[in-house]
């Protein structure tokens, strides 16, 4: 396809991502981000192998290792120690493994292999797309373009994917969760995500997410789940409160908060469960967050949002014009994203919800249901990001594994 003139509208991982694939292709970007000053939103995430094959592709992954942290096991548990999700990658694969990673260190990374390839539009917060969708129209009223496509990475909360005419479902999750990236300090399980649930009421995880440029001390991701009405009076009740009941919950998770002070250290975050019929409508697509946001509970946003973004620059590679290549790219991450928007939907509520009959089901059933030979391999496949529908899988490439091997950093 010869170079197109590209509007990508946000600048987050899936924005990043499509601006730095589709400039290396020859394509001219222009990303219009409603930011005046650039930067991540959110403290850690799980690279998946999914995720983690795009970042090979691009030529990132050795930075990635260097700054990120190995995570060989997901394990889940009840304050009395009981477990409830005990989950190895290399029970799919020995040289599969998942690594956390700061939010700063991925886009920073991303950001510097993009540097001078583009043009960025900061402080232009992109709220609609004319009928031809040819133009996007920014805050002050201003028009810009014509392009020959417009991307909308501009997340869960996306102004843009209306203009599909094909949202099918837009809903904010009612729990949410607060943030914080920790000093890892002597923290005793470094190659795992772990996490302690109350119930479904309370969920308190710890994800290790390594280094950032600039800063080499290694950091966790400290979560606590919460509903997000509840963001007000967990505030009123006073941070001494809160840490009295972190320390009751978990005493290794409160030590983690030694230098925790002051509430504003913790950010807060919602999600949204969004579907769309059409991913696309004549020059618009819609990738990331804003075509299927969905709760963290699967961890696989960022992964969705490399892969949707690598996919797209496939289908303009192989597709004679911007339409066709839409229709695939369309088909191609329906059928992946689909099964994780069914289990996430599905399994939100087992983790975050006042439902304590379903909880306590959760308790005595999930660990089992992890062993049995069927239910063990779909569980891998959805955690690593390589279920494709219900009864397939999504393969990764030979030299991808390979390099994997050759390059994954020690615990």
């Amino acid at each position: 396809m010869n170079s197109l003139h590209i509007a990508i509208v946000g600048y987050g991982t899936a924005g990043q991502a499509a601006a730095l694939l589709l400039s290396r292709d020859g394509h001219r970007v222009e990303v219009f981000e409603q930011a005046e000053t650039l930067g991540p939103v959110g403290a850690g995430f799980l690279l998946q192998p999914t995720g983690l094959q795009v970042l090979w592709e691009l030529g990132l992954l050795p930075d990635v290792l260097a700054h990120g942290r190995r995570v060989n096991r997901l394990y889940g548990e009840t304050p009395c120690g009981r477990a409830v999700m005990d989950m190895r990658y290399a029970g799919l694969d020995a040289r599969l493994f998942g690594l956390g990673m700061q939010r700063g260190a991925l886009f920073t990374l991303l950001a510097e292999a993009w540097a001078g390839q583009g043009e960025i539009h900061r402080g232009h917060a992109i709220e609609a797309v004319s009928d031809d969708t040819r133009r996007v129209r920014d805050q002050h009223g201003r028009w810009h373009g014509p392009f020959d496509l417009v991307v909308s990475a501009d997340g869960s909360a996306s102004r843009l994917r209306v203009a599909t005419g094909a949202v099918k479902r837009e809903a904010v999750y009612p729990w949410g969760a607060l943030w914080r990236l920790v000093p890892q300090g002597d923290w005793r399980w470094n190659d795992e995500l772990r996490q302690r649930y109350v119930a479904a009421r309370k969920m308190i995880g710890l994800l290790p997410v390594g280094t950032r440029p600039g800063d080499g001390t290694p950091r966790l991701s400290f979560f606590w789940s919460l509903p997000v009405s509840d963001f007000d009076a967990w505030r009123a009740r006073g941070l001494p409160a809160w840490r009295e009941e972190v320390a009751g919950l978990w005493p290794e998770a409160d030590a983690c908060l030694a230098d925790t002070v002051d509430a504003d250290q913790l950010a807060r975050a919602s999600y949204r469960d969004v579907t769309l019929r059409q991913w696309y409508r004549d020059r618009l697509v819609v990738i990331g967050d804003a075509a299927h946001g969905m709760s963290p509970q699967l961890g696989q946003g960022v992964n969705m949002a490399l892969m949707d973004a690598m996919t797209l620059r496939d289908a303009l590679r192989v597709q004679g014009d911007v339409p066709a290549a839409l229709e695939a790219y369309q088909r191609e991450r329906v059928a992946h994203v689909g099964v994780y928007q069914f289990w996430s939907r599905w399994l939100t509520p087992i983790f975050q919800s006042d439902r304590d009959l379903i909880a306590h089901a959760r308790d005595l059933a999930f660990l089992p249901m992890g062993r049995l030979p069927g239910g063990r391999g779909h569980m891998l496949r959805v955690l690593s990001g390589t279920q494709h529908g219900f009864f397939r899988k999504l393969e990764l490439q030979p030299a991808f594994l390979e390099t994997l091997r050759d390059l994954s950093p020690s615990v």
